[in-house]
């Protein structure tokens, strides 16, 4: 097989693709070299981008050429795909400060040198784009009618909410920025969220039309937790790249709390674990599927935070819950299953109150297994137990071990 259909093979197997402009064409590139495009809103990456960042990683892995495009220049703009109201606009400076940490993130995933991995920012072609000559020369090639019917633009307008001229030309840059890129490099393929599907395949039809070259699409899919939460959204917020945003531990913490349905697919997706050993790790059950949670923890880590890291994050929550130093140490309370977390902090008189439970609930300040309580009624459940016991902890000092009753 060449380089391509490997690198489909692979992404298929794995789970990776959604939607693909065209498959057999696309198989029938040798090499090929392929992007994902980043916006710089924030001065890390988060779960969320995750998909688009293994996918670079498997492209290279199997033999192809990764593209990094830092937005330095669309997030000027703001892309509107399936957001209700307009980004706020950042300036300059800000857009710089973000982008030097999204940098960082790459370094963990890619081999960036010669005929590797590239970086680039499409605030080098974008700043110096004249209007009148951009309009006539690529702009003519856009049509209005097909732009509205988009679902970045159709669902804003359907539910009659502002669009900006500013955000309608996003997807005119984001075109140009596939072309650019087909001028410079050879891309030939552009990847990414299924909510960027319309933006791409006009990508690829303006390589076409002024390049004369074959262009494609892949898309990745919503990703979703079994219970249909956003992928990467915790009750604390978002779950960061970077180690100044989130640490190692509680890293490796959000991935050791997946759902026992998610565990197989994640494997598949955020670690390199060849697929026999996804399989196996992934047809767990009961009690087993605890260690299959904390080989997704311990890999998942270790490709964001290198293989320390991850060791010392694994170790760390073992003592805690385990038989450890740490889990001896720690109060235990044992209760029926399911139980509120308030009347367990209660009956334990880890809390004077109830009412004070809730209180500290509302201030973030108690966890379940290193995962902020967002809810005032969230119960401990059988789910929750971690080699036999939930943790529950008031602050950052304070923790219980959570067992059934017998």
């Amino acid at each position: 097989m060449t380089a391509t259909q490997d690198f489909l093979h692979a992404a298929r197997e794995r789970g990776f693709i959604h939607q693909v402009t065209d498959a057999e064409g696309l198989a029938a590139q040798g090499r090929v070299t392929a992007y994902v495009g980043f916006d710089c809103t924030a001065d890390s990456l988060h779960v969320g981008h995750l998909l688009s960042i293994m996918l670079l990683r498997l492209l290279q892995k199997t033999g192809n050429r990764p593209v990094a495009l830092m937005g330095g220049g669309t997030t000027k703009i703001g892309d509107p795909s399936f957001r209700d109201e307009a980004r706020p606009l950042l300036t300059d400076a800000q857009i710089e400060v973000n982008k030097a940490g999204i940098r960082r993130s790459f370094d963990s995933f890619l081999d960036f040198g010669p005929d590797a991995a590239v970086m680039l920012d499409n605030a080098e072609w974008l700043d110096k784009l004249e209007y009148i000559p951009f309009l006539r020369e690529v702009g003519r090639h856009f049509s209005v009618n097909r732009m509205l019917t988009m679902d970045s633009v159709k669902l804003r307008l359907d539910r009659d909410q502002p669009l900006s001229f500013l955000e309608f030309n996003y997807m005119l840059l984001q075109s140009y920025d596939f072309l650019e890129l087909h001028r410079r490099l050879g891309v030939t393929l552009q990847m990414g969220g299924s909510d960027q599907w319309g933006n791409i395949i006009m990508g690829a039809d303006l390589v076409r039309r002024m390049a004369g070259a074959e262009a494609f699409g892949l898309t990745t899919p919503l990703l979703t937790t079994a219970s249909g939460a956003k992928m990467g959204k915790t009750a604390s917020g978002a779950v960061w790249l970077n180690p100044d945003r989130l640490a190692p531990y509680d890293y490796w913490q959000f991935w050791r709390n997946a759902e026992d349905a998610d565990v197989g697919r994640f494997l598949a997706l955020f670690t390199d674990l060849p697929m026999p050993e996804v399989t196996r790790l992934a047809a767990l059950a009961g009690a087993e599927i605890n260690e299959a949670k904390k080989v997704l923890a311990t890999e998942a880590t270790a490709l964001l935070h290198g293989r320390q890291a991850a060791e010392t994050a694994a170790e760390t929550a073992r003592r805690a819950f385990e038989q450890g130093e740490a889990a001896e140490t720690l109060p235990s309370h044992s209760t029926a299953l399911p139980a509120a977390v308030v009347d367990i902090l209660a009956e334990a008189k880890f809390v004077a109150s109830k009412g004070e439970a809730r209180r500290l609930i509302a201030q973030g300040g108690i966890r379940l297994n290193d995962a902020a309580v967002g809810d005032p009624a969230q119960s401990v459940t059988t789910a929750d137990l971690r080699d036999g016991a939930a943790k529950l902890s008031v602050g950052r000092k304070r923790h219980l071990l959570v067992r059934p009753a017998s």
